[in-house]
């Protein structure tokens, strides 16, 4: 499974973006490794490919900011997948 490119963080809109749709399948993969109880160091290492012995801060950022983002779409963002 290829991830598309990503940023540090998602865009924090009230609004779901092309980033979004575009990470749809990574925010599903971080929500499962969630529930799971993975740790987020082997999650971000398996879905973004980020090391995070060598990058810790971006690694944590990356997985936090990104985790946040698939848990909002499920509160809310998801309503707006399903409008016309």
């Amino acid at each position: 499974m290829t991830t598309p490119a990503f940023e540090d963080s998602p865009p924090a809109a009230d609004r779901v973006s092309a980033y979004d749709e575009r990470h749809l399948a990574t925010y599903l993969r971080l929500l499962d490794a969630d529930a799971e109880g993975a740790d987020w160091r082997e999650v971000v290492a398996v879905v973004f490919g980020i090391d995070p012995a060598l990058e810790p801060r971006r690694a944590r950022q990356v997985h936090q900011s990104h985790l946040a983002r698939a848990r909002w779409m499920t509160e809310s963002g998801y309503r707006q997948l399903l409008e016309p």
